[in-house]
This record gives C-alpha cells, structure tokens and sequence, in this order.
C-alpha cells in the first residue's frame, strides 16, 4: 500500500488521506520516496479534484516560450500591499534524493505540513527585471488555493546564506492564473505597490512570462527553527534544499550543519538561488 507524508497536498487532503498523484509530464509533481509516511487511502472524492485540476491545466506547460503583453481593459481586483524588508535565509544544497530522503527521515517528528507550489515568473519585454537582478513571481499553492505576487531585488548569496529584497502581496488565484495567461493585466494592479515599483523603478511597460517550475516543501518546527526542505521539479532535472529564515543565520547556520552531520546527510552550500536555476536551465554542481 502507497504511504505518504503529505499530511496537506492543497486543501483537499487531510492528514488521514494520501494518494500517489500521476499526471502528464509537463504539469505532474514527482515525488521523490521523501513523500512516505502514513499508511491511508484517499477519499473518492479526491479523485475527481485531481480529475479536474488535470483538465484545466494539462496543456499549460511550465516552460513557456517569451511572449509580451500589453495592458487591456479588464478590471481585477488590487492585491493588499505589504511592506518590502530583506529576505535572510540559510540555503544548503542537498546532493540528491537519497539525502534529501535520510534528512525527511530525520525530520519527521518535527513535521507541520507538506505544501505543493507552482511558481511562475515574469520580466519586462526588454529584460528590465532580470537586468537589474530582479525577480517578478506569482506563486500558486495547493492546487490553487492561494497565490502571492512577489518582487525580489539585489540577490547576494555567500556560504550558504541568502540576503534579498522581498515584497509580496496575496492576489486571488484565479486572477492570478488569468495573470499568467495574460501577463499584461498584472500591469493593471494600480494600487499596488509592487506594481509600482516594476513601472516606476524598472520602467517596464509591458510584461512576459518566463514559464517556470514546481516545488514540493515540507515544513517543520525544529528547536523554534521553520526548516522548509525543497524537492524542486524544473522540466530539466530535480534539485534539493533545506531553507530556514533566520534573523541570525550564522548561529542558526552552525545548528542545522550540526543536525545534518550527525544524521550523516550530505550537504553543500548553496551559491545560486532557484530563479538562477531555473535561467540557467542547469542543475547546480
């Protein structure tokens, strides 16, 4: 019998509930065997969700090929603006999936829940965003159930630690999936400050998508730490990342090093973020 560890895969299953979920190969999740834990069936009704999250997205490929948008006149609704601090975060590579497999073994009794993220990304039609280092994202969670637009600007990363420029705001996911269709109307959002800063800051007047990727995160409270181990799916290959904000990463950094070490997971630090990546279209060294 399939185990899982996915105690919330969207807002259709409980803790008592998993299910192997096999979709066509440019929209599927593959999970790795980090995704075993409780032995359950799925509900009925959970199949025929899945059923319709497949038709509605099965011939929207992640990696879509550039195409600018100009602004129309629809009318949807502003996101709520929020305030724009920088993002601290450890980032430590894991080599592959047999790591990424002993460290959720490791982890599990300090396990909250377990999110499924689409993230998709949007620049300028003349590269305003990616030229200036920054990064324009809708973010999907649990089979639509919530999206958030977010700005990330001036990315450093040294030694495992991340420090960028971050503001986010939430947005109505099926607003935001009309903003992917369209890149153009997140052009339209006049009250938010995000927007504003990609017309005012980075002059950009018309918007493309990039395409993007998919990532599994389990999330965990361990020693007042939110650890967020990451299974990334890109259309070329899967990666591996345990993350964990911190308002002191050097100390918090020399924790997890510890846990992993005496779990003899191997690790590395990570030098370049997801979006980097997924540009880059090459897994890390």
């Amino acid at each position: 019998m399939l185990k899982s560890s996915v105690d919330s895969f969207g807002r259709f299953i409980s803790p008592r509930y998993a299910i192997a979920l096999k979709f066509s190969a440019s929209v599927c999740y593959q999970f790795s065997p980090a995704t075993i834990a409780l032995s359950v069936s799925a509900p009925s009704s959970l199949v025929g969700l899945v059923g319709k999250w497949r038709k509605t997205h099965q011939n929207k490929n992640l990696t879509r090929p550039l195409r600018f948008s100009t602004t129309s006149q629809a009318s949807f609704p502003n996101p709520k603006s929020s305030a724009a601090p920088m993002e601290v975060e450890i980032k430590l590579r894991l080599p592959d999936s047999t790591a990424h497999q002993k460290l959720s073994d490791a982890l599990s009794p300090f396990h909250v829940r377990t999110l499924a993220q689409e993230n998709i990304f949007f620049d300028g039609e003349g590269s305003e965003l990616v030229k200036n280092l920054a990064a324009l994202r809708l973010r999907f969670y649990d089979l639509d159930s919530r999206c958030v637009l977010s700005l990330k600007a001036k990315p450093v990363i040294s030694s495992g630690i991340s420090r960028v420029e971050e503001q986010e705001e939430s947005v109505d996911p099926s607003v935001g999936r009309a903003c992917v269709d369209e890149p153009g109307r997140l052009l339209l959002f006049g009250s938010s400050d995000i927007i504003k800063r990609v017309r005012e800051d980075y002059n950009v007047k018309g918007l493309a998508c990039l395409g993007g990727f998919r990532n599994v995160r389990a999330v965990y409270d361990w020693k007042g730490l939110k650890l967020e181990l990451d299974e990334t799916l890109y259309d070329f290959g899967t990666s591996y990342e345990i993350e964990c904000e911190s308002a002191e990463p050097e100390r918090d950094k020399k924790l997890i090093e510890g846990f992993l070490e005496e779990n003899g997971v191997r690790y590395s630090y990570s030098n370049v973020n997801k979006f980097a990546v997924f540009r880059s279209r090459k897994l890390p060294d």
